[in-house]
């Protein structure tokens, strides 16, 4: 029997996060479903955090920074979700010590997390979580020095890691992991998906539970959808949630190796026409043109395009006319 996989998308920097590790933990010590198999995936509460580390005290006399984090760092604000995540965080057995003391840009944290599934499966990457929670939380450590995360890896059984860090290996994976959140409706750390259920939030182990029965008994049989396929669809999210630029970063593997893809080249295309790359949405919409001048739809996107380009010139109007006259029902673009 298939295991159930549990992705669990969060920051390493969200003290939710570990507290909801810990309630997952006690979830699974109790259960008696199906197997499961947890998987750990990026997502930023801090997406402006500075590439050094600074003081976390000194960060949140600012006012917007402690603003934003208030609800995942414990002591960003003397009340609120700082607060309660610090007693909640004794509550599940953390600490004390307690409390971070960086604010850190977890990129590098996160691609070692990224880098230990790939290398070692859910047991490793479960033990290098820990180990950087750990290390941020209890220890106070400075996660955003590779030197301290080569340590951890080595102390977790993943010794390659510090390696791995030194060069590029995982930015691409994790770059592509915080978009795929994205489109997949992720907007908060710690949150769990079973297939495209999702539940926010680092909820109690009896909750987490039910979500995972619910979820185990909605799931449809396996089928493994292509890679490629994923990637197209959550392309196609991100467009319409207006990130014409991460749906572009996604369609570029796409471009590169399927480049002859009349789907790809199109949603490529809405794409640059949305991020006002105009001439690069020209080139691509020309040549589908030159392939299906029946396409009502291409006319209408190359005629807007080429409008913005020359501020309403004829040939843009010309295809703007045509598309009409293919489709005369059809009033508006998408």
């Amino acid at each position: 029997m298939p295991s159930m996989r549990v992705e669990i998308w969060a920051d390493v920097v969200c003290a939710w996060a570990y507290i909801g590790k810990r309630r997952l933990e006690r979830t699974l010590a109790d259960w008696s479903g199906e197997d499961v198999d947890v998987v750990w995936r990026p997502f930023r509460i801090d997406p402006t955090a500075p590439a050094a580390a600074e003081p976390l005290a000194q960060a949140l006399r600012d006012p917007v920074v402690a603003g934003a984090l208030s609800w995942y760092v414990p002591d960003a604000s003397p009340v609120g979700g700082g607060e309660r995540a610090a007693r909640v965080a004794a509550e599940v057995g953390l600490g004390p010590p307690w409390g971070a003391a960086w604010r850190v840009d977890p990129t590098d944290a996160h691609r070692l997390v990224s880098l230990a599934y790939d290398h070692g499966g859910s047991s490793l990457q479960d033990a290098v979580v820990e180990a950087v929670l750990r290390a941020h939380f209890v220890e106070a450590a400075d996660i955003s020095d590779r030197a301290v995360l080569g340590a951890l890896a080595a102390a977790s059984g993943f010794p390659a890691g510090a390696g791995l860090l030194a060069g590029d290996a995982g930015r691409d994976a994790v770059r592509d992991l915080l978009l795929e959140g994205r489109a997949r409706g992720v907007t908060t750390s710690p949150t769990i998906l079973v297939g495209e259920r999702a539940m926010a939030g680092a909820q109690l182990p009896q909750v987490i539970a039910e979500f995972l029965r619910r979820a185990g008994r909605a799931a449809e049989p396996a089928r493994e959808t292509p890679a490629e396929v994923r990637r197209y669809r959550h392309a196609e999210s991100l467009l319409e949630l207006r990130d014409p630029l991460g749906a572009l970063t996604l369609l570029g593997p796409l471009l590169a190796e399927h480049g002859d893809d009349r789907g790809v080249r199109l949603l490529a295309a809405r794409a640059c026409y949305a991020s006002a790359q105009l001439g690069r949405a020209r080139h691509l919409l020309e040549a589908l043109v030159d392939e299906t001048p029946d396409d009502p739809y291409v006319h209408q996107l190359l005629g807007r395009t080429l409008q913005r380009q020359s501020a309403g010139g004829p040939e843009g109007a010309a295809h703007l006319r045509l598309a009409a006259a293919l489709a005369p029902s059809s009033t508006t673009m998408g």
